[in-house]
């Protein structure tokens, strides 16, 4: 029977919501700086007062039960609130203070990111700052993050976005004078299926194909990996592609001074697409001081030029 005497306090939902994102009570406790026993007695304690299970535990997995999910979405909405409300008080004065935790992909963390952020702890350096990548579009209060950086994806109706870094960017595809000498270059985007390519994949997500545009024709190339690696070894692929091992597709500014330097050799570059660059959303909603201020530093540098990596 449940126990409703005392309300859970906010410390424990915190607790729970960080074990529901982490999906296992180590992790939650590593990112809470708790040892695992607190956070697992804390959420024991919150399922006996609620008298029903939140989490569903196994031996290789935490995960939700439907009423864990219910709560959690219902849940993280009003701690981040109370968390702008904090942050808001104790920006009250001149000073910014409080956090700003951000979500964002590998692809900005090369270029894009960094010296944004080296500018905002210059300016405000009582934030705590926190980065949490991930290649996947989640949901930015449920994760307990300020706000995201993406390329692309739809968007909630309730979610601001601007640009952050480039506007616009763009592909392109490379191989090293040793590669080239020994299987020679491609004419046209369909022979690269008789190459030896370096394929980069999306953590949780299949190998997306190879777009090329040229005239209004865009076309889609799925050529075979000889050397698939995660997004956040982009630099690694760079350095196997300069080896000879394969020919790269890459967003053009990270490669542009091997290209300049000849230890990479450009491939249709008539076929080189370019698209929009990314942006940072939040929601409508919630704008703690933390998060206006680097809006504002966002707004500064935009336009200056950036890279990343291609989704």
């Amino acid at each position: 029977m449940a126990n409703t005497d005392g309300a859970a306090s906010l410390d424990d939902l915190r607790i729970f919501l960080a074990v529901c994102e982490a999906g296992g009570f180590r992790k939650a406790a590593r990112s809470l700086g708790l040892s695992v026993s607190t956070v697992s007695e804390t959420v024991t304690r919150l399922e006996a007062r609620l008298g029903v299970p939140l989490l569903g535990r196994t031996t290789r997995s935490v995960m939700p039960t439907e009423v864990g999910r219910q709560l959690a979405g219902r849940v993280a909405p009003v701690l981040s609130e109370a968390r702008a409300a904090l942050d808001e008080a104790a920006s009250s004065q001149a000073a910014v203070r409080g956090r700003l935790r951000l979500n964002v992909p590998a692809a900005v963390m090369l270029d894009i990111l960094p010296p944004l952020i080296d500018r905002y702890m210059a300016a405000h350096p009582q934030v705590r700052v926190e980065i949490v990548v991930e290649d996947r579009l989640v949901d930015i209060t449920a994760a307990d993050c300020d706000a995201g950086i993406r390329y692309g994806e739809h968007l909630e109706q309730d979610m601001i976005a601007i640009p952050i870094g480039p506007r616009r960017q763009e592909t392109a595809l490379a191989a090293s004078p040793a590669y080239l000498e020994r299987r020679g270059a491609p004419a046209h985007p369909r022979e690269l299926l008789g190459h030896d390519c370096i394929r980069i994949r999306l953590s949780g997500a299949a190998l997306p194909p190879w777009e090329f545009e040229r005239g209004g024709e865009v076309l889609l190339v799925d050529p075979p990996a000889v050397l698939t690696i995660g997004s956040a070894g982009a630099m690694a692929a760079i350095a196997h592609a300069i080896a000879g091992r394969g020919v790269l597709y890459m967003f053009r500014n990270w490669i542009d001074p091997h290209l300049r330097s000849g230890a990479l050799v450009p491939l249709l570059p008539d076929w080189w697409q370019r698209y929009d660059g990314p942006r940072l959303y939040f929601s409508r909603r919630l704008m703690p001081k933390p998060l206006r201020a680097f809006v504002d530093i966002v707004a500064q540098g935009r336009g200056a030029a950036g890279s990343a990596l291609p989704l």
